[in-house]
């Protein structure tokens, strides 16, 4: 196995390198005829670096169908630019199989970039439910969903009882105590991922969600964001700008630098994904023992978190397709997929994984995690979810910098998706 790191920040990639195998005998015979040999997976950024350790397994008892891993950039935006960049090369691209962002199933389905998988391959009825339907495009099954995951709201258990609260089940008791407690204590009140990337994608489509809204529907093809709840949900984010419990310093953020200013212990409450839990439970994190999580709030209730994670697919021209289906049916067994947990923080998309009281121990949020992925919801499905994200992002943030009404936001962002659906 070959660790490759591209240019640039973004998907992990694991690539196995075809040129130089050799193999004979049986081998040589079974690659040509049955699909098996040497392949390439291409993944977002390896954050925890426990991806080698998966692949030495799988190398160790597959000599000849080895793999070879590559790092694309960990932002999504730039590894959707060279995963796309190399699949449109065809029978020239150097990838196998493909760690896609959930919301690129569609898209890659739609170009002809993956192959339909057969479903009695997968053992998917022992995932969580909605998993799976991230995996599906046109009624048929093009990948294998690998990591889950739901945004979660960290805040300062600490904090809060000391103030005799408990944590924010709604938004206005969000906001009450991110504008009232927060200063008490020279902490910002709130914040998420809002500089403009996939972050803030994934931030409004939560907002409009737990608001009862929606952004597309049909696979695209109809568009629903012009609404009062889609008003209320970005509304409620550009109020918290303007208001100043959401600092300013939050357009700069994403995963990382939203996660550092947590840990740091600069905020009283964050949206983020379970990773940033475990990270500022560690040891050496100056909120390490001080830390809750709870489900996303929303209007009158708990809200919706958009489901995120990712899924493997094979590329249309894979040189083993067979060997391509095994890989993803090892790194989706219960066994492996215990590990994607325990060694990199990753949430499993096996059901039984989250009732294991071992791994409550362990990662005690499991029991809401597994609620925040079973309520949650998908991002906007469409063949064209990258122009589709760019113009959420571009619109929601002149929303939250003030430079547009929530009102003339939503109406423009509506005029724009519309656009991009009739020239789809």
């Amino acid at each position: 196995m070959r660790w490759v790191r591209a240019a640039g920040r973004g998907l992990l990639v694991l690539v196995v390198v075809m040129s130089g195998y050799v193999a004979s005998g049986a081998q040589a015979d079974e690659g040509t005829a049955g699909g098996r040999g040497p392949l390439t997976l291409a993944t977002a950024g390896d954050l925890t670096g426990y991806l080698g350790a998966l692949l030495q397994g799988w190398n160790r008892t597959h000599p000849g169908e080895k793999v070879t891993l590559v790092e694309l950039p960990d932002s999504a935006d730039e590894t959707h630019a060279q995963m796309t960049t190399d699949l449109r090369g065809g029978d020239r691209s150097r990838f196998d199989v493909l760690n896609i962002d959930v919301n690129w199933t569609s898209e890659f389905a739609a170009a002809g970039w993956i192959r339909p998988l057969p479903r009695d391959r997968f053992p998917l009825k022992t995932f969580l439910p909605p998993v799976v339907d991230t995996a599906t495009y046109d009624g048929q099954l093009y990948a294998v969903p690998y990591v889950t995951n739901a945004g979660l709201l960290l805040y300062r258990k600490d904090i809060l009882a000391k103030e005799g609260v408990p944590p924010p089940r709604t938004w206005a008791e969000l906001e009450r105590d991110a504008k009232t407690i927060a200063p008490k204590y020279g902490l910002g009140g709130y914040a998420g991922q809002f500089l403009p990337y996939e972050g803030l994608t994934v931030n409004a489509a939560e907002a409009v969600y737990s608001a009862g809204g929606t952004i597309l529907g049909d696979e695209g093809a109809r568009v629903t964001v012009n609404s009062s709840a889609a008003r209320e949900g970005i509304g409620f984010l550009a109020r918290g700008f303007r208001e100043g419990w959401i600092p300013q310093q939050a357009l700069t953020y994403k995963e990382e630098e939203s996660k550092q200013a947590f840990q740091d212990g600069r905020l009283l409450f964050l949206r983020n994904w379970p990773y940033a839990y475990v990270v500022a439970s560690a040891k050496g994190s100056k909120v390490a023992g001080k830390i809750g999580a709870v489900p996303l709030p929303g209007p009158d209730g708990p809200g919706t978190s958009v489901l995120g994670g990712s899924n493997l697919a094979v590329n249309t021209h894979a040189r083993h397709p067979d060997s391509a289906a095994r890989l993803i049916a090892y790194l989706t067994s219960e066994r492996v997929q215990r590990q994607v947990l325990t060694r990199g923080a990753l949430p499993p998309v096996r059901a039984a994984l989250y009732e294991d009281p071992e791994l409550i121990r362990q990662f005690p949020y499991l029991p809401t995690l597994r609620a925040a992925v079973l309520a949650a919801a998908p991002r906007p499905k469409s063949p064209h979810y990258d122009q589709v994200s760019l113009a959420v992002q571009a619109v929601v943030h002149d929303a939250l910098t003030g430079q547009e009404t929530p009102e003339s936001a939503v109406r423009r962002l509506a005029r724009e998706l519309a656009a991009i659906s009739r020239r789809g």
